[in-house]
């Protein structure tokens, strides 16, 4: 059996939970304006924007420079501000079996929340590298996000 693994990281942020939530749930496309630097381009494969199960393509470029394509699918859980992404098919997939994302936008005042990133990932073989620049792009991208969710 490869390696396996879980990376957990919370995100301090202003705004509501529900506010930074619903950005990530429905507005996935307006993405390529807000954070150009980290995504390039999504687009919906199968069902809606904001549909429990659809699937997206995702077109992005890591820290180190490196374009990448990602096509994933996600469960959405209003009333616990949650969505998961499960990994598919890209270039992730081709070093790792699984790949799933939990987004969980957590309420700390009216004005502030947290997100809490949970990344569970299994190598493929264990001569694949760990994906920590997975989270550090997902991680980032949440940061560079709120500024985002503020303005609107």
């Amino acid at each position: 059996m490869a390696t396996s693994g879980t990376y957990v990281t919370e995100v301090p942020l202003k705004g509501t939970a529900e506010k930074h939530f619903q950005r990530w749930r429905n507005e996935n496309h307006l993405f390529p304006d807000a954070v150009g630097h980290h995504i390039q381009g999504v687009s919906v494969h199968d069902g809606e924007w904001d549909t429990h199960g659809s699937i997206k393509i995702w077109n992005y470029t890591l820290g180190d420079g490196k374009q990448e394509e990602f096509k994933e699918r996600r469960e959405m859980d209003d009333e616990n501000n949650t969505m998961k992404v499960v990994g598919l098919e890209g270039h992730v997939m081709e070093q790792l079996k699984v790949y799933e994302i939990d987004f969980q936008f957590i309420p700390k005042s009216e004005e502030d929340c947290v997100c809490k990133i949970t990344m569970i990932w299994e190598k493929r073989n264990d001569d694949s590298p760990e994906p920590s620049s997975y989270m550090q792009l997902l991680k980032s991208m949440v940061i560079d996000m709120e500024d985002h969710v503020l303005k609107a």
